[in-house]
């Protein structure tokens, strides 16, 4: 290869398949099985990641509770927006989440809750935002919400239903979790510089 043309692959701003140098470091999943096939060593930030659950308490909140902790330890809160369950005070205290710094939305219209969640990740105030969209969305909406999200400085996450994997998607990191006897199983269905992959997480069964 000419050198020359070396030096411009070189590049950071350059991107090629299967190399991840130009990824930003990403926040420490806790976990460090998903840590080595997630970009960066963890979770990307002013990143969209959607997260593709079997169904509704099959552990994703325990897959994200380290990361959830250094983000309210650094004195930042988190947004939960119209989430499948009304959060327990004791149990996220248990889990070691300040229930004084969570923030609970429940729209009156699930529709809504695109509108809440994107309001949150451009406010600036917060370390985590967590959204669930049970209802179909349109591309355009995913893209408003992939826009706010790379404007926010933390993480954040949007759930849909597993037959969503079926349609196409602007988020950064998608993933399907799937429970097993053992733990939750990680499948990373779009990565930016890493092939598909997935992995088996053995979750604390006392986190939330």
């Amino acid at each position: 290869m000419k050198p020359a043309l070396e030096a411009l692959l070189q590049h950071p701003s350059i991107f090629r398949p299967g190399d991840d140098r130009s990824q930003p470091p990403g926040l420490a999943s806790g976990w460090p099985a998903l840590d080595a096939v997630l970009p960066g060593g963890g979770w990307p930030q002013r990143a969209l990641i959607e997260l593709l659950p079997a169904g509704a308490g099959i552990g994703e909140l325990s897959l994200l509770l380290p990361a959830l902790r250094e983000a309210m330890t650094a004195g930042q809160g988190m947004a939960l927006v119209h989430p499948p369950y009304v959060p327990y005070a004791p149990a996220l205290q248990q889990a070691g989440l300040d229930p004084a710094q969570v923030l609970f939305i429940q729209p009156p219209q699930a529709r809504d809750g695109v509108w809440a969640m994107e309001a949150c990740l451009r406010s600036g105030i917060l370390g985590a935002v967590l959204g669930w969209l049970e209802q179909p969305v349109t591309q355009p909406v995913l893209r408003r919400l992939a826009l706010a999200a790379e404007l926010h400085d933390g993480l954040a996450f949007v759930f849909r239903p597993m037959a969503a994997a079926e349609q196409p998607s602007p988020a950064a990191l998608r993933m399907a979790l799937a429970p097993r006897p053992d733990g939750l199983q990680v499948t990373v269905l779009k990565c930016r510089g890493r092939p598909p992959r997935s992995v088996l997480v053995a979750l604390d069964p006392h986190d939330v």
